[in-house]
């Protein structure tokens, strides 16, 4: 084993001293053991995969929801056994996701349990005999709006292919680790027993840390954003979906039927309800969208391998240049409290974004991606070896908030993050953080507002004036424009 350069530990080969090149020969995405970074696995990168031993995994998926469509179907389930069969915990060891609070979420629970139970025995009688796709496939529980979400079918995913996920972790873990740096866990729910219709349990020597072990994922299984087959991208596609349908009896009522739907001066988002009451009268469309995606298969992988060379340039290589050059061996981390140390963060942000490149992180195509969600995980990674905790979305009653600080039960700082776009900033601005302060028992607060234009900045200027809110030091305006215009002052 080749140790890895010393540095700032952010990410899983810097807390196991494993050669990154190592990690990459082996086919592994390089998890932040900070944070979730902002992927999941697409079961459709499974199911098309050339490699055999991909689809043996979505082929244990399809088996399993089929069985859960028979139970479904069969009798009105007692609640012990929706419990075994349905619910399933959030897979927090794999590091990646949909997390609101460092690698932690709250799994597939009754609601998700009620949604699928509910579809496999209405919608969905019929999944795992579909005869117009080449295939079968679990995203297609997600394209009715019927309460399972992306997250809900990322959790699902990772749950149902957990026993391939362990045995390819330990397999890189007894080869590349010491063994002080693993430890033989008992892991709950790894593979189902069809004979006594109970999930089973097994053991593994796993990569372990901070009292949890860690769970390497393939990056060949990942992609960012959404699932090549996903709804939005149906609902967005539904015209040319159903004009280019073979039957041409099926093709006159679904158009009959969303034209009667539809008036002149409807909105885009209302046509798409149209389109999705339609799909709802017609969810056979559902396999002819599925099929025109199964034959343009060769772009999820193109699409998918993009998008996580991109997270992995964000979140990974850009992170740490920053990291190792300007805070690694600094004396940064000696705050006097949550507010100087959220502060100087907020500060080393805007002078990367704004002086040393750094607003190239939210650029994707020469299009900015204006994403709150991409500065709040870059914000949170610079914590990487302060003394205080730092939680994402805390929700004490009256909302989340973005972060909040705590050194103690007297020393809390709450941060918001906000877009210059951001159509309700004025009314967030004046009463969000007060409102998050008097739930969290704090009065120490910061707001930072990222923006790309000089028009979205003359905006948030005059809104600031407005609140007099000008020239406070815990308010902070962020310029992430491509443009060489001189960096905004703090507002």
């Amino acid at each position: 084993m080749t140790s890895a350069k010393a540095s700032a530990r952010i990410y899983f080969t810097d807390f196991f001293g494993v050669d990154p090149e190592a990690l990459e020969a082996y086919g592994a995405f390089n998890v932040s053991l900070v944070n979730d970074l902002p992927l999941f696995i697409d079961p459709f990168l499974l199911f098309d995969s050339k490699d055999e031993k991909y689809q043996r995994p979505h082929q244990d998926i399809i088996q399993y929801v089929r069985f859960l469509r028979d139970r479904s179907v069969e009798t009105i389930l007692p609640p012990r056994m929706v419990e075994e069969w349905f619910h399933f915990p959030e897979v927090r060891q794999n590091w990646l996701g949909f997390s609101k609070s460092g690698n932690g979420g709250s799994g597939l629970g009754a609601k998700f349990a009620h949604a699928l139970h509910k579809n496999l025995h209405s919608a969905f009688r019929a999944f795992g005999e579909e005869t117009i796709t080449r295939g079968h496939h679990l995203e297609k529980l997600r394209l009715l709006d019927n309460g399972v979400g992306r997250d809900h079918l990322s959790d699902f995913t990772t749950n149902l292919i957990k026993a391939f996920l362990l045995d390819y972790t330990q397999t890189f873990a007894l080869e590349h680790l010491k063994p002080t740096q693993r430890r033989r866990v008992a892991v709950q729910k790894v593979w189902f027993d069809y004979e006594r219709q109970r999930w089973r349990g097994a053991h593994y020597e796993l990569p372990y840390w901070n009292r949890d072990f860690v769970i390497l994922t393939p990056k060949d299984f990942l992609t960012k954003d959404e699932a090549w087959i996903n709804r939005a991208d149906l609902l967005d596609r539904f015209q040319d979906i159903y004009e280019s349908l073979p039957d041409e009896q099926l093709r006159a009522r679904v158009d009959e039927h969303f034209r009667k739907l539809l008036t002149d001066d409807m909105k885009d988002d209302e046509v798409r309800e149209a389109a999705s009451a339609t799909i709802q009268a017609y969810p056979e469309l559902l396999d002819y969208y599925i099929r025109d995606k199964e034959e343009n298969g060769d772009k999820a992988h193109q699409v998918s391998g993009l998008k996580v060379r991109q997270t992995e340039e964000h979140f990974i290589n850009q992170v740490r240049d920053l990291v190792d050059r300007h805070l690694a061996g600094t004396a940064f981390y000696q705050d006097a409290d949550t507010f100087e140390a959220a502060l100087r963060r907020i500060h080393f942000l805007k002078d990367v974004i704004e002086n040393k490149d750094g607003y190239r992180l939210f650029y994707l195509d020469g299009k900015p991606i204006k994403r709150e969600e991409d500065l709040q995980i870059m914000y949170r990674l610079t914590w990487y070896a302060s003394p205080y905790e730092i939680d994402r979305e805390v929700n004490n009653g009256r909302g989340p908030v973005d972060f909040k600080a705590s050194g103690g039960s007297k020393d809390k700082t709450l941060i918001e993050f906000k877009l210059a776009s951001n159509s309700k900033l004025k009314k967030n601005l004046q009463h969000q953080v007060e409102v998050y302060q008097a739930a969290n028992n704090t009065s120490k607060s910061i707001k930072v507002i990222l923006y790309f234009s000089d028009s979205e900045y003359e905006r948030v200027f005059k809104t600031l004036k407005e609140l007099n809110l000008l020239d406070r030091p815990d308010v902070i305006t962020i310029d992430a424009g491509r443009d060489n215009k001189p960096s905004a002052s703090n507002a």
